[in-house]
């Protein structure tokens, strides 16, 4: 979508004129990729995190070596993949088939689909969440029934069963599974250093001093916790929020975005094909595999 003389709420007042399981995929590309892009990154970042809080699932990530290894890609890849299944419609032929490409990789590994519920999860709820704390303006409750149904429909893709419907569905999931599951971990907090590793190497240069303590102040205390990270004086993190809503306020005054944002893999230089997505050392067995 491209706007020739856009105003700052046109999109907001387009998104309210469509329905949020008919225009679902429209819905969530303008919300991820035009009003608030940085922000969902950042949101899906906090994902990330959440996951290692899990004793269980930070085991088997903390077991590939995949983030200490090549921890740059495997994020590149996160980020891909959600852009290359949204592009087209999840149900378009290049939806369908990332989905797949993401199913073959999972599965290499014995995971419980009350993990891969919780992980989905991570998906939408830590981008809201962000945008409700520090978007430049609130989500319209089409886009939360949008972003649910986009959500629901990746993980019946994915072979998931028993899926919330509703946004509010997966945070009660998120919220019940943590209080059930968090706990400290050696392999979660070593996942969470390499992770903020990855950070800092994608960080401005200005900001890559401070980027390590900006991610911690941006916990919550029992994500913090969980991953075993120091507390940061409370001056820090006051200001840290400050910041970001200091940016939200600004950012109600500036244009919107003429065209999509896609994200910029420093992985692939020079552009990237389906094939290349997934852990290195799984590659030549993955492209062996081909999409029926």
């Amino acid at each position: 979508m491209r706007l020739a003389h856009p105003r700052r709420y046109e999109i907001r007042d387009h998104v309210r004129t469509l329905d949020p399981t008919r225009d679902r995929d429209e819905i969530a590309w303008l919300v991820t990729r035009h009003e608030f892009p940085w922000d969902y990154n950042q949101g899906t970042g906090i994902a990330f995190l959440r996951d290692y809080g899990i004793p269980s699932i930070a085991a088997l990530l903390d077991r590939t070596g995949e983030f200490e290894r090549d921890g740059l890609k495997r994020y590149d890849d996160t980020l891909l993949v959600a852009e290359e299944s949204t592009l087209e419609g999840l149900d378009s032929p290049r939806g369908r088939g990332t989905v797949r490409r993401l199913n073959r990789i999972h599965g290499h590994y014995d995971i419980p689909n009350d993990e891969f519920r919780f992980v989905l999860a991570t998906t939408i709820v830590g981008p809201v969440e962000w945008i409700r704390e520090f978007g430049w303006r609130a989500l319209e409750p089409v886009e939360l029934a949008a972003l649910a149904a986009v959500t629901t429909r990746f993980g019946q893709l994915m072979g998931i069963p028993d899926l919330p419907t509703t946004y509010d569905g997966y945070l009660r999931l998120l919220r019940d599974y943590e209080q059930e599951r968090f706990a400290y971990s050696e392999a979660g907090r070593r996942l969470t250093e390499a992770t903020l590793r990855i950070a800092r190497r994608i960080a401005p240069p200005p900001l890559r001093p401070l980027s390590r303590r900006v991610t911690i102040a941006l916990m919550d205390e029992p994500l913090r916790e969980a991953l075993g990270m120091p507390r940061q004086p409370a001056w820090f993190v006051a200001a840290v929020r400050r910041g970001l809503r200091g940016r939200a306020r600004l950012l109600r005054f500036a244009p919107p975005r003429r065209t999509a944002y896609h994200h910029r893999a420093t992985t692939y230089p020079h552009g990237y094909t389906l094939s290349d997505i997934g852990p290195i050392e799984m590659l030549d067995e993955l492209n062996r595999v081909r999409s029926p």
